[in-house]
């Protein structure tokens, strides 16, 4: 969720501009709403009969009912909106604030964004490698360790409740906030999920999975209407939810989008009838932030509001558009029952109650932050996740990992060697402690005696401005003190020549405004990505050039402003070339900018990255890619490579993990979980406009269940990766399939053998075929088990995959429930779904 979008509203037409220096086209800018607002950071139900009975009084223990009982209208309202927290403290550093009631003795809350960590306002959190990699690990154990690092830091800085996981479905390759979510596959996704919100809760802290549902692309996100048939909805998009809700998640964040027609926050089909009566769900539903449409949303399963129209930091804090003093009118009116109040208020303080927040130790008690356990879980998780995509080497010799002089006379290339890539951006975006450089990862592994040199290829800040270029000229560094809320600079630019100029802000504590004469204003600020690097296209000649800003309240604003000239981006691109030429290996980073709030306008690597690639590999074809992208990309480079690392965006220690798994400290065990588009006419969105964008304001999951690797095995479509796929610096080999059904399902046998010479990972992977007794639309394949084993080398070792009945059923939507999928089905066992080593037969 964004979590500052005042200007959602507004008619004022405008660029929005992207720190990868594209803009795109779209409302006022989120930009300033969104950093500022962080700042502050009938109840009858209808039963199946037709009858109607009392909500509150059926949910929430007698205590909970009981103080319930006892609050007075505005305290029942102070429950169903977020506000600002105290501006002292850490309570201010979340996204909402809840007072609680102090005379009864249940305590203020407040939460905070997620899912790559712990986004404090202002402040600095453990940055974990994104929920990409974490699923790329095909590891319940990693997730689980994952939740508790959230779970841990949540309550150690002062928060009650983190607005994660994500699990919406990777249904779009240019899906803008991919990154945050897990996987194209259903189990992938609720297997990780369920694991990561146990890890959540186990520390205290409440778990909100969102985007309640069908919240697959940023495009039109607030208003685009996602109709899915029954079928797919119920086996692709929910069980990631139905997941989170069997594994004990506090909360449910319904989303912006449409489904079937009704706003999802508004969808009594949705939060009443599938998240209470098929699910049994027991905690509360919020809205995404400004999500909710109107006071009757309460009647429909919706408990709260999250949002504020925000201004300024030195602005009054608003009210809530719907849940305030909108919904104490209808109360008061009598258009909203009051019980429906009531109902929502015990299911929020019910889960307070839960986590022993109305308990005065229980609920006080704050762990110490330990940053040196969050660091090791980070490093642990890159090092699983990474996936080595291509490693053929040249010369009949593998890449990687990097022994000899190809691991002592390196040129290292790229802006994101030297600037880590540590994760996307928007309300994912994670402030660090510290985050080393690629760069440095690999001078200090590489030792001392070798021989690195480092080139950025594409500079995406460049060099501070002289006095001959900024009059009067500019010094980077503190501009305003904190709390302050001004203009700072005025001069003009001398531009030398006509061309493409790269403007790079760099900020902290705060929020920058740069505006060029004639050109759409630049935003920075640091709680969004603390570079923000943008293309103007320039005149020869003079512009104005003003900045303005605000700084929070405990933090003065300091900015440092460069450029790169079209002379510089050329002389940058040949420095490269030079430098691969003389070197034995060339390693190249590249990276792409995954972000809420827009999806990618192609699938290829932005500004020129990919040319940047073609250029080093011609004149060194030993070169190896490092991508630290957050979904998948094209290569048009890579039967010139050596080989390619996917680290996705790796977190604060992904430097270390990379430098690593490149020498072979490491053995690479990932695999994807999102098929990779060999083109961007070749996956399921491709020439169907129906499906994504959408075609007034709609759209269609016309593929039906056919979904990622699925949709690939039914068109008879070759994937650049396919799903599951990841190599390794060992071999494995796989024998003696055996297949069982079980009363829960089936289990699945194999022995599998390390048949290389390094101690590895490998992820069994079970799919089954369809049934042919089953006339509704099946997978050609679809994963249904794994398990991951370690093995020394010549190790072998018996692994039983269950499968479990889920797995064995079909939607049928003339029930409207699950029902068995009768009939034998073809097991299909691999490393991944193109790498199929054995097939089976389970009898019917």
């Amino acid at each position: 969720m964004l979590s500052r979008r005042p200007a959602e509203r507004t008619t004022r037409p405008h660029t929005r501009f992207r720190t990868d220096g594209r803009r795109r086209p779209g409302r006022a800018p989120r930009l300033l709403a969104l950093t500022v607002a962080l700042l502050c950071t009938s109840g009858l139900l209808t039963t199946a009969n037709g009858t109607t009975t009392s909500a509150a009084a059926e949910e929430g223990t007698p205590r909970v009912r009981g103080l319930v009982a006892r609050m007075t209208l505005d305290e029942k309202l102070s429950f169903v909106h977020w506000t600002a927290g105290p501006q002292d403290g850490p309570l201010a550093r979340g996204v909402g604030y809840l007072p609680g009631v102090p005379r009864l003795g249940i305590p203020p809350l407040q939460a905070a964004d997620g899912p790559v960590g712990l986004r404090i306002n202002g402040g600095r959190a453990t940055a974990m490698p994104t929920p990409t990699a974490l699923a790329a690990t095909f590891d319940d154990g990693l997730a689980l360790a994952y939740g508790k690092v959230l779970g841990h830091e949540g309550r150690a800085l002062g928060q009650d409740v983190v607005l994660a996981p994500m699990v919406n479905n990777i249904r779009v390759p240019h899906g803008g906030r991919n990154f945050e979510t897990f996987s194209e596959d259903p189990l992938v996704t609720a297997r990780t999920a369920a694991a990561e919100i146990k890890g959540i809760q186990s520390q205290g802290l409440m778990a909100t999975v969102k985007h309640f549902a069908g919240n697959n692309q940023e495009t039109d996100r607030f208003t685009v209407d996602a109709t899915i048939d029954e079928q797919t909805l119920n086996e692709v998009e929910l069980p990631g939810f139905r997941s989170a809700v069997e594994a004990g998640a506090a909360s449910v964040m319904c989303s912006y989008n449409g489904v079937n027609g009704t706003p999802a926050c508004s969808s009594d089909q949705l939060l009443r009838k599938v998240l209470r009566e098929q699910w049994g769900f027991k905690g509360w539903v919020m809205s995404d932030w400004l999500a909710t449409k109107a006071t009757t949303d309460i009647t429909k399963g919706l408990d709260q509001e999250l949002g504020l129209e925000m201004g300024k930091p030195t602005d009054p804090v608003p009210d809530s558009l719907h849940f305030g003093a909108a919904l104490k009118a209808a109360v008061t009116a009598g258009t909203v029952p009051e019980s429906a109040l009531d109902r929502s208020v015990v299911r929020i303080v019910g889960q307070m109650e839960r986590f022993g927040l109305l308990d005065p130790a229980g609920g006080t008690a704050r762990p110490v932050r330990d940053a040196s356990a969050g660091r090791e879980t980070a490093r642990e998780i890159a090092e699983n996740g990474a996936v080595l995509l291509s490693n053929t080497g040249t010369g009949g010799h593998r890449a990687l990992p990097l022994t000899g002089t190809a691991g002592t006379s390196l040129a290292v290339i790229g802006d994101s060697a030297r600037h880590p890539k540590v994760s996307g951006l928007g309300s994912a975006h994670v402030v660090p402690d510290a985050a080393e450089s690629p760069l440095e990862a690999l001078r200090e592994r590489a030792g001392e005696n070798a021989t690195l040199t480092y080139e950025p290829g594409i500079d995406r800040l460049g060099t501070p401005l002289s006095a001959a270029e900024l009059s009067p000229v500019f010094h980077n560094g503190k501009q305003l003190d904190p709390g302050a809320d001004r203009a700072f600079y005025d001069g003009t630019l001398t531009v030398p020549a006509d061309g493409d100029y790269r403007i790079g802000v760099r900020v902290d504590g705060g929020l920058a405004i740069l505006q060029v004469e004639g050109q759409e204003p630049v935003y920075a600020a640091d709680s969004f990505s603390e570079t923000t690097s943008v293309v103007l296209t320039l005149t020869k000649g003079t512009h104005k050039l003003a900045m303005s800003g605000w700084a929070w309240p405990d933090r003065p604003l300091s900015v440092d402003l460069t450029w790169v000239t079209p002379e510089q981006s050329s002389r940058n691109i040949e420095r490269a070339v030079a430098a691969a030429a003389g070197a034995r290996t060339a390693v190249v980073f590249a990276q792409d900018e995954g972000s809420e709030g827009w999806d990618r306008p192609s699938l290829s690597l932005p500004d020129g990255q990919d040319e940047l690639i073609a250029a080093v590999t011609e004149a060194n074809p030993n070169t190896v890619v490092v991508l630290n992208t957050g979904s998948s990309v094209l290569m048009p480079w890579l039967d010139s490579t050596a080989a390619v690392l996917q680290m996705w965006y790796p977190g604060q220690e992904g430097a270390g993990a990379t430098a690593a798994l490149l020498y072979g400290d490491v053995n690479p065990g990932g695999k994807l979980t999102q098929t990779f588009p060999a083109a961007e006419n070749s996956h399921p969105m491709a020439g169907r406009p129906e499906r994504f964008p959408g075609v007034a304001g709609r759209q269609e999951y016309s593929e039906g269940v056919h979904v990622g690797y699925r949709w690939y095995e039914q068109q008879g479509v070759k994937p650049l990766f396919p799903f599951g796929h990841g190599l390794s610096y060992t071999s494995f080999s796989y024998r003696d399939l055996a297949v069982q059904r079980t009363a829960t399902g089936a289990t699945v046998r194999v022995t599998v053998r390390n048949s290389g010479h390094t101690t590895g990972k490998e992820v069994v992977q079970v799919y089954l075929g369809p049934s042919a007794q089953v006339s509704a639309p099946q997978a050609v394949k679809k994963l249904s088990g794994y398990t991951k084993v370690t093995l020394a080398p010549g190790q072998e070792k018996r692994v039983a995959v269950t499968v479990d009945a889920r797995r064995l059923q079909y939607w049928d939507t003339a029930r409207h429930a699950w029902q068995d999928a009768p009939g034998a089905r073809t097991v299909q066992v691999g490393s991944s779904s193109a790498d199929i080593r054995l097939t089976g037969r389970l009898a019917p």
